[in-house]
């Protein structure tokens, strides 16, 4: 059996879905072999993952935008003439016209196109919705990245239960066994000379940094003097006050920008705190990424972000400033609850592996095509 996956999220500037697609599609090669996982609109080796450039080269780039543009924009089955033979195809949102004559599945993310539309900007949710009315809801089979996403899906859109997998994505290997060494190089490099609480994410509305940058500084002077918050993400779709309090650099509070991808775990693991008050999730990348290194979390009560911590995080309501603030207190005064939450984080986060999310893939497209992978 082949596998083909619509790799068009590696050609663009991208977060959380990149990062899932890319080590996704190199487990999957590592189990089923470089022949039975192959890629659409491109075919070549993957470069190097850049959440902020394509990770193959400008030409190629190119020429695959281009063939993803002639397939969208044709009225004729390009995607069955200019795509790889496959026994399933895994379509991504850039995808309008997926095959017509192979099984097509996709990945479902989160759903807050439809809960919050106004977290997103119009051509973003309009292309949500494109994507489930012309894949989601034609597949032959869907994965869900999460019980909540799941749950939301079946809601929202109406779907088959029975026709929706969950498979939790992995974590980075360097995530799990971060040297000291390496902390002290991410330190050095980020003049990081304070103990830190540490956000890592794209900035926009979802991810509620307004919120914690109020609760931030609320915090008692002298733990506030005594600590930074540390935000590492790419300014998204953020709203202009938002933007101009990260780049004022006030009242203990570092705007590093993207942080480029092997630079994370040293950074991750060397925070004294991770918060993430996301306002909803699909997954929530950085909470895993942060229990594996074995770092507390402060996350929020809502979608996902339960549903992935488990025991290993302190669990705050997103939109309440003072339950933000007490939380944060009480983590940066404790350092045995610190060391508590981080312990229980990396025996959780054995649960979120690339390889067994590969696996569990597998198993899928074997499923839907009706044979197995050889």
């Amino acid at each position: 059996m082949r596998v083909a996956i619509d790799a068009t999220p590696l050609l663009l500037r991208s977060a959380g879905v990149k990062n899932h697609l890319y080590h996704w599609i190199v487990h999957l090669r590592r189990l089923a072999g470089e022949g039975a996982v192959v890629t659409f609109p491109l075919r070549a080796p993957l470069g190097e993952l850049s959440h902020e450039r394509s990770v193959w080269g400008s030409a190629a780039t190119l020429a695959g935008l281009a063939r993803l543009h002639l397939t969208n924009y044709s009225p004729l089955p390009l995607a069955d003439w200019l795509g790889p033979k496959a026994d399933v195809f895994h379509a991504s949102q850039q995808l309008w016209n997926p095959p017509r004559r192979t099984p097509v599945t996709a990945t479902l993310y989160d759903m807050t196109c439809w809960l919050m539309p106004e977290m997103h900007t119009p051509a973003n949710v309009a292309a949500a919705r494109r994507f489930a009315e012309r894949v989601v809801k034609r597949a032959a089979g869907l994965l869900a990245i999460s019980e909540s996403t799941r749950a939301d899906a079946i809601r929202l859109l109406g779907l088959p239960p029975e026709r929706i997998d969950v498979v939790y994505p992995g974590v980075a290997d360097g995530f799990f066994a971060v040297t000291g060494d390496a902390v002290r190089a991410a330190r050095q490099k980020y003049a990081l000379a304070r103990p830190y609480v540490l956000f890592v994410g794209t900035v926009e509305p979802r991810k509620n940094l307004p919120v914690l940058l109020d609760a931030f500084a609320r915090l008692a002077p002298a733990t506030r003097e005594q600590h930074e918050l540390v935000v590492a993400g790419p300014l998204g779709w953020a709203d202009r006050a938002t933007a101009a309090r990260l780049r004022a650099a006030a009242g203990g509070v570092r705007y590093l920008g993207y942080v480029p991808e092997p630079d994370l775990p040293g950074i991750t693991a060397g925070a004294a705190v991770l918060a993430y008050p996301s306002l909803y999730e699909g997954f929530g990348f950085p909470v895993a990424q942060a229990m594996a290194a074995g770092v507390a979390v402060l996350t929020s009560n809502v979608s996902s972000l339960p549903e992935v911590a488990g025991d290993a995080a302190l669990l705050v309501d997103p939109r309440s400033v003072e339950e933000i603030r007490a939380a944060l207190e009480r983590l940066l005064g404790s350092p045995d609850l610190r060391a508590r939450l981080g312990a229980a984080g990396v025996r959780r986060a054995q649960s979120f592996r690339w390889e067994a999310c590969a696996r569990a893939s597998l198993r899928f497209f074997e499923k839907v095509a009706g044979k197995e992978i050889r």
